[in-house]
C-alpha cells in the first residue's frame, strides 16, 4: 500500500499518515522533517529530493505526507494507491495549528525535523489562512483530483476523516 497525503497547513495531514502508518504496518515519511534543518532553517532541495528517490525506492509500501510540488511529486502521485487531499476550511486549519502549538508548546513534534520548536507565528497564520491557499495551490489540488480521479480521496472535515478512519478499520479486520 502506498499513500500520498496532501493538503493546507494545520489540516492534519502528519496525525493521519502516523494512524495509516501504524494501521498498515508500513514506513512512513512526514516530509517537513526533511524541508527543515534545526531552527527551521529549510534545508537544500537537491538533499531533499535525493532523499526522497532514497525513500522511495527503500520501501514497497509508505504513507508520506506533505505537499513540496517541487519534491518527486508525479512519481509519488503516480506510485500512490491512494492520494488523500485534506480539503478542510481554513479557520479549521488554524485552529488546528493553534491546538498542535499549544500541545506541543516549547517541544519538537515527531513529524517535524529535530530543533524545530513548534511554533504558531503571524507568518504561519497568514500562510494558514491565505497564502497556502492561493489560486496555484488549489488549482493543483483541482488537477490532481481529476487526474487521479480514481485513486484521490477528498476529505473536507473531521466527521468525513472519522469515517474514512473507521472503513479502513474495519476492512482490515475483516480482510484478517
Amino acid at each position: 500500500m502506498k499513500i500520498m497525503i496532501i493538503g493546507y497547513s494545520g489540516s492534519g495531514k502528519s496525525t493521519l499518515a502516523e494512524n495509516l502508518a501504524r494501521y498498515y504496518s508500513i514506513p512512513k515519511l512526514h516530509m517537513d522533517t526533511l524541508q527543515f534543518q534545526p531552527g527551521w532553517i529549510d534545508s537544500d532541495r537537491d538533499w531533499m529530493e535525493k532523499e526522497m528517490k532514497q525513500f522511495l525506492s527503500d520501501h514497497r509500501d509508505w504513507v508520506i505526507d506533505g505537499n513540496y510540488a517541487w519534491c518527486q511529486y508525479e512519481r509519488r502521485l503516480e506510485e500512490s494507491d491512494w492520494i488523500i487531499f485534506l480539503n478542510f476550511s481554513r479557520w479549521n486549519c488554524l485552529y488546528r495549528a493553534w491546538k498542535r502549538a499549544r500541545h506541543f508548546r516549547g517541544q519538537v513534534r515527531d513529524s517535524m525535523a529535530t530543533g524545530c520548536i513548534e511554533k504558531l507565528d503571524w507568518e504561519f497564520i497568514r500562510w494558514v489562512l491565505w497564502d497556502g491557499r492561493q489560486v496555484r495551490q488549489v488549482t493543483r489540488y483541482q488537477t490532481v483530483g481529476q487526474t487521479y480521479s480514481d485513486k484521490f480521496i477528498a476529505l473536507k472535515n473531521q466527521k468525513e476523516l472519522d469515517r474514512f478512519l473507521n472503513k479502513v478499520k474495519n476492512d482490515l479486520l475483516e480482510s484478517k
